[in-house]
């Protein structure tokens, strides 16, 4: 963010990992928007109504996918006391990847044996997430019976992640769900319809990991709204 009273670079994606509970601040309501047609500069071309449409569905996309029917079902399956937490299954998602990717070639020594563990600082590049939130949330999983964490046979100071039984079989469950349910929504879908879908929403994704939102995009928005001071 550009000033020092701005949320640092990445808390809009790090506050989707934080437990529930928070309590926050009452806000004013905003000014009512003027209509759309006195709000827009002289002269500025109007919105392509793809976009408008793409916009708006993964915004309700982001609606969907934070309903509890996942958790709900799944959360048998969690070992103890603690809830499961959506934060606890990206973790989980996270060292598994890792793990895979780690696993699919033999290192050609300790130097390489070392950038192929699963560590903390791994799993918060693989969530884009800052260190200390991913030590946090990394904790979260070990306390819920989810991850082990064992010394590293290269570097002893380091931590080695790994998942346990009732990990891989949270994310069995998880990933069986996800698959039932996506399954749900593309009844009536062709395989040449899933195909085309499964590729152009892979390759919308992969561009959003390549080109993130300018970090000062909120501030930029309010300015031009005349919301700022």
């Amino acid at each position: 963010m550009p000033t020092d009273t701005s949320a640092p670079e990445g808390a809009d994606r790090e506050a989707a990992f934080e437990e529930p509970g928070g309590t926050a601040e009452p806000q004013e309501p905003p000014e009512p928007l003027e209509p759309l047609d006195e709000q827009e500069p002289h002269g500025e071309q109007l919105a392509d109504p793809v976009l408008v449409d793409i916009g708006a569905a993964l915004f309700h996309l982001r609606r969907v996918w934070a309903k509890p029917d996942l958790m709900k079902r799944i959360r048998a399956q969690t070992p103890g006391e603690r809830p499961l937490q959506i934060s606890n299954l990206m973790v989980v998602n996270a060292v598994a990847a890792l793990t895979a990717a780690a696993e699919e070639s033999e290192p050609a020594d300790a130097a390489d044996r070392s950038c192929r563990e699963v560590t903390v600082g791994a799993v918060a590049e693989r969530l884009e997430i800052d260190p200390s939130t991913a030590s946090r949330l990394v904790g979260h999983a070990i306390d819920a019976g989810l991850l082990s964490r064992r010394p590293s046979p290269v570097d002893a100071r380091r931590a080695n992640l790994g998942l346990t039984g009732a990990g891989r079989r949270v994310k069995r469950v998880a990933d069986r769900f996800r698959r039932a349910y996506l399954d749900e929504l593309m009844t009536g879908w062709s395989a040449g319809e899933r195909a085309e879908f499964a590729r152009l929403l892979t390759r919308f994704a992969d561009a959003a990991v390549r080109v993130p939102r300018y970090s000062d995009g909120i501030d930029e928005i309010f300015k031009e709204a005349g919301a700022a001071d």
